[in-house]
């Protein structure tokens, strides 16, 4: 069921239209995807709307081809259409070093007189998942945990000793030689 809509003047007052066209002006509207069928190429369901004007206004069709055909890369019939998904730019990957040595670093800051900073690097060189990590050690420890850089966990507390064994524990591919302690850093 298409729409067909009226306008009955100019859209601007004091504007002057061209001498062809004439009021009112009559608009055909999908039946797919309720807009103009000329913004139909930029509905999600585009190949539905085309076969619904092909079959409803197949002379509007032939018109829309030809004149996509006279403009060159526009082309209501691209079915190599990309579109942009949700969610923005999202984060730029960087490439894994390969010969990067598998080592996992432990290492405790001082964040005030008495509070403490636990910091782990080294993960991604395992392949393992930072955030799933930081949500592992979370857990665990029953406080903060959060992914800070590139490679590097922050986790509330001095949990350094209980890392020692929950690290191996949870990811069986890491062995106790593999994990270095490096002991009190200034940020």
């Amino acid at each position: 069921m298409a729409a067909v809509v009226e306008s009955q003047g100019p859209a601007k007052i004091g504007e002057e239209g061209d001498s062809q066209v004439s009021y009112p002006l009559t608009l055909l509207y999908c039946g797919v995807c309720t807009m103009p069928v000329e913004y139909c190429e930029f509905s999600p369901e585009a190949e539905k709307c085309k076969e619904w004007l092909k079959e409803n206004d197949p002379d509007l069709y032939d018109e829309m081809n030809q004149v996509a055909e006279g403009v060159g890369g526009m082309d209501i019939n691209d079915k190599d259409k990309k579109r942009q998904t949700r969610g923005g730019r999202g984060k730029i990957k960087l490439p894994k070093k390969k010969n990067a040595p598998k080592k996992i670093q432990i290492s405790r800051t001082q964040r005030n007189k008495k509070k403490y900073v636990t910091i782990v690097t080294g993960l991604a060189t395992f392949e393992i998942d930072s955030k799933k990590a930081a949500k592992a050690f979370a857990q665990k420890f029953s406080c903060g945990s959060s992914v800070s850089g590139d490679d590097e966990i922050s986790i509330q507390g001095d949990v350094t000793d209980d890392l020692w064994d929950f690290i191996p524990e949870k990811w069986p591919e890491i062995d106790e030689d593999s994990i270095e302690d490096l002991g009190d850093v200034k940020r």
